[in-house]
């Protein structure tokens, strides 16, 4: 497929991005990695009759130690999350889910803040950065703001950013307890049809990939666990307050299975 015609724009800054974004208003989309716009363009799905392009704004691209987060920038791509050896030590879990994103191609060129910013239900790392209490740092024309991923996602491909605004920086809080990923997929590479992600830090936060627009905490788990329940009996009320999808790969019902499947596996593993 070959995507509708479009103008080219390559930003040197992220003010030169805003200001590409302030001129052409909803016809212009930013490009980073492409591993999510591309394919749309190429189905048609997406028409922007602008790309700006901040793939190569370098300053935007590092993982930091800021004292009780970590600080990463919005276009780190996916492999330097995957082999980041402060994410080894203050945040495992996300380290671990981003080594789960896509095959080889799509980690040495997707970006954090692209996967971020596309809000997709299926993707891994934006239900990882929901079960992590992750914040997200916000520039626009009326200066910076900083978000709460509980409050970020707000619907299928739809986020709290505004079309004139740039996804910069991505905090997430040190996790240095258990953790466990579980992700129902075809293939290796492909999305997940389920996923489930369980990180121990202190509490037990479940965060649920492909169950619902957004991507979701399991609220009923943790609050069952909160109460004592054992990991059965919480795992079991996985798929509540979700809304699974149907699609060629699942029904709802089989969803809402695997949803209790795989927290109770996560569950376990994590040592919750």
């Amino acid at each position: 497929m070959i995507p509708a015609a479009f103008e080219y724009v390559r930003a040197d800054s992220a003010d030169a991005a805003l200001a590409a974004l302030a001129e052409h208003g909803d016809d212009a989309k930013l490009l980073a990695g492409g591993m999510s716009l591309i394919p749309l363009m190429k189905l048609r799905l997406a028409t922007p009759t602008v790309l700006v392009d901040v793939a190569r704004l370098t300053d935007l691209s590092y993982v930091r130690d800021a004292g009780d987060h970590v600080a990463i920038g919005a276009l780190t791509r996916h492999r330097d999350l995957e082999t980041s050896a402060l994410l080894a030590e203050a945040c495992p879990a996300l380290r671990g889910v981003a080594a789960e994103v896509g095959d080889n191609q799509v980690r040495h060129r997707g970006t954090l803040g692209g996967s971020v910013a596309h809000g997709d239900p299926a993707s891994d790392l934006p239900a990882a950065l929901l079960a992590l209490d992750a914040t997200f740092v916000v520039r626009g024309p009326g200066g910076e703001r900083t978000v709460a991923a509980e409050h970020f996602f707000q619907g299928f491909l739809e986020t709290a950013l505004a079309p004139d605004e740039l996804l910069t920086e991505i905090r997430v809080p040190k996790a240095t307890g258990g953790w466990n990923y579980q992700k129902f997929n075809r293939r290796a590479q492909d999305w997940a049809i389920v996923g489930a992600l369980v990180v121990n830090n202190g509490s037990t936060r479940v965060a649920l990939v492909n169950m619902a627009g957004t991507p979701l905490r399991a609220r009923s788990v943790e609050e069952a666990l909160a109460g004592g329940a054992s990991v059965a009996d919480a795992a079991a009320l996985a798929a509540e307050g979700t809304d699974a999808p149907a699609d060629l790969n699942a029904s709802p019902e089989y969803r809402e299975h695997l949803a209790r499947v795989l927290v109770r596996r996560a569950l376990e593993a994590a040592g919750a």
